[in-house]
């Protein structure tokens, strides 16, 4: 059967479109550019360039390709910029999911796997995220992605043999190749790394919470790894595998900023000590995301160290050379 990966010239749809395709699936991509690259795509994979608010082209694609389910990674999802551009967020992330979702049903597609976040939770009272967490969105980018797992709640009451579910997680970092990197230019490794680049120090936001080392501790997963559970939960709905609505794919432990830092000097052998500054407002001491429902369902474990996270992430920035954003 054919998967349909919107968003699969990005940084993390690409890591899925190839693990994937390590699993003899058949792909094809549907995505608009606006942050993907055409070389993230392999060449054996078709890619439609396109909009997914652009319903006769995704009604084409189901059916030219003969797609019989669909991995969502497409969206807007720059969670602070959202703040200051709400309408285009929702526009991007929860319209475009509509007519995605009309799309499907329309073709009696009933297998869907939906990439969320973590920023449905907004600042929890626990610093253990579980599935029973109650969300609290912050930002129209979590609360767009919520409502997406709302559609596909509501979608499967209105259709009963729809089967779906949603994965949630924080940061994602790392690459699987050296030619795929991060294109967000407002996430950690990727400003980290410019500012290396450009001679700049890096600066840490707040360390005295109450941590080990004073900073803000978070969940930072491996693309690879991250990308194996979406296929996993593919694998699992082709089956006729019952999954959760929602998982889980954290660490379990979590890493503090200062950790990281270090990690990049060690890795790069770029030395530097970074500036500390005021702590940003709103950043809770640590928020971490327990994975044990995602390990029993999905397989899901963290195949990488620190470390080789950071070393796969400067590889790729290596790489990328001008390409890399910042």
């Amino acid at each position: 059967m054919t998967w349909l990966v919107t968003g699969g010239a990005g940084y993390i749809g690409s890591h899925v479109v190839r693990a994937l395709r390590e699993a003899d699936a058949a792909v094809v991509v549907i995505d608009d550019l606006s942050t993907g690259l055409v070389g993230f795509v392999p060449e054996d994979v078709p890619l439609v360039r396109a909009n997914l608010l652009d319903g006769d082209t995704v009604r084409t694609t189901l059916d030219q390709h003969g797609v019989r389910g669909v991995i969502h990674i497409a969206g807007y999802k720059y969670a602070g910029e959202s703040v200051q551009r709400p309408l285009h967020t929702y526009r991007q992330n929860v319209s475009a999911m509509v007519t995605l979702l009309d799309a499907v049903t329309e073709a009696g597609i009933d297998k869907f796997v939906f990439s969320s976040s973590a920023a449905t939770y907004g600042t929890p009272d626990t610093d253990l995220v579980d599935e029973t967490t109650p969300t609290a969105p912050e930002s129209p980018y979590g609360e767009s992605k919520l409502i997406g797992e709302w559609l596909l709640r509501d979608t499967a009451v209105a259709a009963p043999g729809f089967r779906h579910t949603s994965l949630r997680y924080f940061n994602v970092v790392g690459s699987g190749r050296d030619e795929l990197f991060d294109v967000s230019p407002f996430n950690l490794f990727p400003k980290v790394f410019d500012m290396l680049h450009r001679g700049q120090t890096p600066r840490i936001n707040g360390a005295d919470y109450p941590t080990p080392d004073g900073t803000c501790v978070r969940d930072y997963v491996h693309v690879t790894d991250l990308a194996a559970a979406h296929v996993a939960a593919a694998r699992a709905l082709d089956d006729g595998v019952a999954l959760a609505p929602v998982y889980n794919l954290g660490s379990g432990d979590g890493t503090s900023v200062r950790e990281i830092m270090t990690a990049i000097r060690e890795v790069t052998g770029i030395d530097f000590e970074p500036e500390v500054a005021e702590r940003r407002p709103g950043d809770p001491a640590r928020i971490v995301a327990a994975g044990e429902l995602a390990a029993r369902d999905l397989d899901w474990r963290m195949r990488h160290s620190l470390t080789d996270m950071v070393a796969s992430a400067w590889a790729a920035r290596q790489h990328a050379g001008d390409a890399y954003p910042g």
